[in-house]
């Protein structure tokens, strides 16, 4: 008989492990862990939770992915959202050029799912005990040794693990300090994003609006209980931040001057101050994301362009492949090493997609500029994307 694996059912590989990051990501960890019964504590930087984010799409891969880690959840997560079953593509005059009735749910076994990031983070803090998530912790640092790692506070406050999971975005601390990369890749695209009580009129019709300008483009997506998240990108080599609430404001109806009222009329009834600004960026992908007793998880370890939708559900994906790999692992080595191999290369080739994709938004001669027939292309989305949605967790009792 295996005495590791004997060992290992009756005691936890770690007893502790802390996760920087109490966004999606890492509260999807701090569930998928505590079902392997190690004791997992969250520290975020925030002072609280508050209305934040963006609408976000949660597709098959990553609804899954969610439902292996917390059978139920996604019900719950379908009561806070929207799920898409038609979507339409207008030019900024408002003209329709192109309807869809979505096939996720027939081709996947589960829906595209939109939803306000901030609810999504609540409806996963609701599934983990209140007194795990400390607020008001900024990392600064860690130092580790053998016999495990000290996290470094803002205020002079340290907390001793087992293992640190870096799940705090693309500026990453724990990603800096492991790596030392500096800033991350600016890829050419600048972002203004809201979620505001609003109720288009094409929300009769249809859950998820597109509308494409000059290398310009706006989402309109409802994201449930009454909201509109209204996205908007622009092909941007050099960017610039506004200097104010109300000149961000400004500067997003001036790049919407020519479109029709219908959608500027999202933008103007959104207050100044919810309105964000700010570049897209990705970063490289790495060849480990573990030193140690340290690892990475979510947009930490794999940042992505928005343009696939997939940033959150890839990080689903890790969430329930580091469970699988405590599962079935006899010591801390094997875990890292078993999860960098089912997840890096996955990632990193959605990663490369996604970057293609988001400037593919602003290129109408895409195919031709690639020797692609719009046949071939289309096929080869076809392959991709059910290399992407397909991904299905193996429940095991």
């Amino acid at each position: 008989m295996n005495t590791n694996l004997t060992e290992k059912s009756s005691k936890p590989i770690v007893d502790k492990v802390a996760i920087v990051g109490a966004g999606p990501g890492g509260l999807a960890a701090a569930i998928a862990l505590r079902s392997q019964g190690i004791d997992v504590q969250v520290y975020e930087k925030a002072q609280e939770f508050r209305p934040a984010g963006t609408g976000l799409g949660l597709a098959p891969n990553g609804l899954n992915s969610l439902d292996a880690i917390a059978p139920g959840i996604v019900e719950a997560l379908k009561s806070s959202g929207c799920e898409v079953h038609h979507t339409v593509l207008k030019n900024i005059q408002g003209e329709t050029i192109r309807t869809n009735a979505t096939k996720y749910l027939e081709q996947y076994g589960q829906p595209l799912l939109t939803i306000w990031w901030y609810r999504l983070q609540q409806v996963l803090a609701s599934r983990l005990p209140s007194d795990i998530i400390h607020l008001n912790h900024r990392c600064i640092g860690f130092e580790q040794d053998e016999n495990g790692v000290e996290i470094h506070f803002d205020g002079e406050k340290s907390v001793h693990t087992d293992l640190l999971i870096g799940a705090d975005g693309v500026n990453s601390v724990i990603r800096e300090t492991l790596f030392g990369e500096g800033k991350p890749n600016y890829i050419g695209s600048m972002c203004w994003r809201a979620v505001i009580k609003y109720r288009h009129e094409l929300f009769n019709d249809y859950e998820l609006v597109f509308v494409k300008g000059n290398k310009q483009f706006m989402y309109l997506l409802n994201v449930g209980g009454g909201y509109t998240s209204w996205i908007s990108r622009k092909f941007s080599p050099e960017y610039s931040l506004s200097h104010s609430a109300d000149e961000v404001k400004s500067r997003i109806l001036h790049e919407l001057a020519d479109w029709d009222e219908s959608f500027r009329a999202v933008v103007e009834a959104t207050p100044a101050e919810q309105i964000w600004e700010g570049p897209i960026c990705d970063r490289p992908p790495l060849s480990r994301w573990s030193q140690g007793r340290v690892t990475l998880l979510g947009d930490a370890a794999h940042p992505m362009a928005p343009a696939m939708g997939q940033g959150a559900n890839t990080t689903f994906e890790d969430a329930y492949q580091l469970r699988e790999c405590f599962a079935d692992s006899a010591n801390l080595q094997a875990v890292l090493t078993s999860y960098e191999q089912l997840r890096i290369e996955r990632t990193k080739i959605i990663q490369a997609r996604s970057a293609l994709g988001e400037m593919r938004y602003y290129d109408t001669n895409f195919a031709a500029s690639t020797g692609q027939t719009q046949e071939r292309q289309t096929s080869l989305n076809d392959d991709f994307h059910k290399w992407v949605y397909d991904f299905k967790p193996s429940v095991k009792s």
